[in-house]
């Protein structure tokens, strides 16, 4: 793609205009003010339809469509699927299993139930974590639409930074969050998650048709190694055909047990539970079901989300796998900032290197004559020589003189070097990783003499994140307004998900910090104001906090940085609203025994892993995954012996604190079994029984 059309300008400021305009007519209200219960609940009027959309617009276009699709262009394939898959059951089991507890109790925020079941110092702790959580979504958000429109304005010839979109992003839903409340969010997110599925749809449908048209693709040859090789394709075979012999083992929802990422370990319990901490416990998803006009309503909508679940990976997951096919040598390319400043680190720690070299300012005949194996850290004085630059390899990677001082200067004493999130890069750099590893044997061993710790910096071969714009860029057609539709409906989404997190972080701060402990008495209309002033504070947060995302120490993907982060609260949250509500006799000072229980374990395995090598050679606890399981069962342990020891006198009963109409709905019941059950089976076809042999 060389520009954007002004076809497609045309189409996207459209939309944008329109999503704003159904936005801010929705959220107004007569008269002056609004109170808490329309501002943060939307009046409780909400419908099915209107549910079961937001609650999909919300979730999405975050980690879906750019931490999703980049998660399934690595090794881990389909298998990411899970997150979605899962969901669906999941969804069904808070429908009825948690919804009428919550709605019974008349609550604004999921921290209020806390007091309802437990005390003020449980929803105190959930309050002030969950804000701390939500800070880092809220730049993962950002981050992951800003990183999309960087790419795509990329190919187009317009070279942005991450705080320019992140910017533009933040202030969209600042502006109708701030006007409109929950209300216009979920308007917004009608259209925005309707335009979404369908955008989602086209990028299939044009990828699918550009693997037909190629003659040559890349592909991972074996994901236990991540070895990737170049196939020349059969022009007899259709585009389907084609996607299946390439990818066949990446169609395989059960990894080995030793994957990073996601091992088939983590599907029997690990993953279920950031599964039911987001859908059933999550203030930003569980926004929308408190703002239901009834319980039956509520499942209803809850429901027809988990259909629309099991739908999502065909329209994310597998164009990020066909993304690699047709474009990992651009993905390689996006990745030299990132390898810039791994190897310049690592030629600073090994002197010795025979892999990395230093070059001033080489031309573009000396930048295409270099061909490896190693890199050559091509260094100019600014960016705009950089921009100059025609010729692009892999090998070379263009850095400024001062940021290579940087990085040097970041080394730490005992510094290791660790691809332990993209298994193609040993494969990629075979012979500089048979160098590392010694190199890295070496250091520890130094490390290990001197009583001292190591620090790791990440090596990747790919940037993974960039295959929704890579698709974006290469596979619609140019003119036809599709470019702009598509962009448009991510941005749009993007905003729907950051709207959501704007509202939530500033439902919480409001009630369960501001009016709770600061001004109890606060009235109506002050209430609302503090609320819009959070709202503006926490997207200053999310525009700022966005560029610092980008860096692989933290994850290689972003859907990672935002799972791994959540674990800190999600295990002790699941635990202790469980446990509550199964346990009536549990007692009151459960819940703050089991949010500090898990803040401890799982805080302690993650340095335990990262900062240690204490659990060298044990798969099962270098996951994130597997430490959230550990944390769940240690904080049902420890609420457990609580309970045995001094239990309440009189088991805990839920008074109903609501005028809502509390009967469930029986189609909804029906359904949603039916929903488990395609789940299953479609966990079956996607196995080494069927498709992945």
């Amino acid at each position: 793609m060389d520009k954007l059309a002004t076809i497609d300008i045309v189409v996207f400021i459209a939309f944008i205009a329109m999503v704003m305009a159904v936005a801010l007519l929705a959220g107004r209200t007569k008269g002056k003010h609004k109170d808490a219960q329309d501002f943060f609940l939307a009046g409780r009027g909400l419908k099915w339809w209107l549910i079961g959309f937001s609650l999909i617009a919300a979730n999405i276009s975050t980690e879906q469509f750019v931490g999703m699709s980049g998660a399934s262009a690595s090794h881990v394939g389909l298998a990411i699927a899970s997150y979605e898959w899962m969901a669906a059951i999941t969804l069904v089991v808070v429908a009825f299993a948690f919804l009428p507890y919550f709605l019974r109790a008349g609550i604004y925020t999921m921290p209020e139930f806390l007091e309802v079941r437990y005390n003020a110092g449980a929803r105190a702790i959930m309050a002030i974590f969950t804000v701390l959580i939500y800070m880092l979504l809220l730049g993962a958000v950002t981050y992951s639409g800003a990183v999309t429109m960087q790419t795509l304005l990329g190919k187009a010839g317009i070279s942005i930074g991450l705080i320019e979109p992140s910017l533009v992003i933040a202030l969209i839903a600042m502006i109708y969050v701030v006007t409109g409340g929950l209300k216009a969010s979920v308007w917004a997110d009608l259209v925005q998650g309707t335009a979404l599925i369908i955008g989602g749809g086209v990028i299939m449908y044009f990828a699918f048709k550009m693997l037909g048209a190629a003659e040559t693709v890349t592909t991972i040859t074996d994901i236990s190694t991540g070895e990737v090789g170049t196939v020349a394709l059969d022009p007899a075979k259709s585009a389907m055909e084609r996607f299946t012999d390439l990818n066949s083992n990446r169609l395989n929802m059960f990894l080995p047990g030793d994957d990073k990422v996601l091992p088939w370990t983590a599907l029997c319990l690990g993953l279920w539970i950031p599964n039911f901490y987001y859908w059933g416990l999550n203030q930003y998803i569980t926004q929308r079901t408190l703002g239901s006009s009834s319980l039956a309503e509520g499942q209803k909508g809850i429901v027809f989300s988990a259909f629309l679940k099991l739908l999502i990976p065909f329209i994310v997951v597998i164009p990020g796998i066909i993304a690699f096919n047709l474009f990992a040598g651009d993905m390689r390319l996006e990745a030299r900032n990132d390898v810039a400043k791994a190897m310049a680190m690592y030629a600073e720690a090994n002197p010795k290197t025979q892999f990395v070299t230093v070059q001033q300012a080489p031309d573009d005949a000396a930048i295409e004559a270099f061909s490896g194996p190693g890199y050559v850290l091509a260094v100019y004085e600014n960016e705009e020589a950089i921009k100059e630059l025609e010729a692009e390899n892999p090998h070379v990677l263009p850095v400024i003189q001062k940021d290579l001082e940087a990085f040097k200067g970041s080394v730490a004493t005992y510094q290791l070097f660790d691809a332990k999130e993209d298994r193609s890069w040993s494969h990629v750099n075979a012979d500089l990783a048979v160098e590392v590893a010694a190199y890295n044997k070496a250091t520890e061993s130094a490390a290990k003499k001197a009583g001292a710790a190591t620090d790791t910096q990440a090596l990747t071969a790919f940037k993974y994140d960039t295959a929704l714009g890579q698709l974006l860029g290469e596979v619609l057609p140019a003119g036809s307004g599709l470019i702009g539709f598509v962009l448009a409906a991510l941005l749009g989404a993007v905003i729907s998900s950051l709207a959501a997190m704007l509202n939530a972080a500033s439902s919480i701060f409001t009630l369960d910090i501001y009016r709770k402990f600061v001004a109890p008495n606060a009235s109506q209309g002050s209430t609302v104001l503090i609320g819009r002033v959070a709202v503006v504070t926490f997207a200053v947060v999310a525009a700022v906090l966005s560029p610092a995302l980008s860096n692989p120490n933290l994850s290689n993907s972003i859907f990672t940085i935002i799972q791994k982060g959540q674990g800190v609260l999600s295990p002790g949250i699941l635990a202790i609203f469980a446990f509550g509500l199964i346990v009536r006799r549990a007692p009151r000072m459960c819940g703050v025994a089991g949010l500090v229980t898990n803040v401890i374990c799982y805080g302690g395995l993650w340095y335990t892993s990262e900062k240690t090598k204490l659990f060298e050679g044990i798969d099962f606890l270098n996951n994130f995954l597997n430490w959230m399981a550990i944390s769940l069962g240690v904080c049902l342990v420890v609420m457990t012996l609580m309970t045995l020891i001094r239990p309440l006198k009189e088991p805990m009963k839920f008074e109903a604190k609501t005028d809502l109409d509390l009967k469930g709905s029986k189609g909804a019941m029906t359904a949603g079994i039916v929903c488990v059950i395609l789940t299953l089976v479609l966990y079956v076809i996607f196995s080494p029984l069927v498709i992945a042999k």
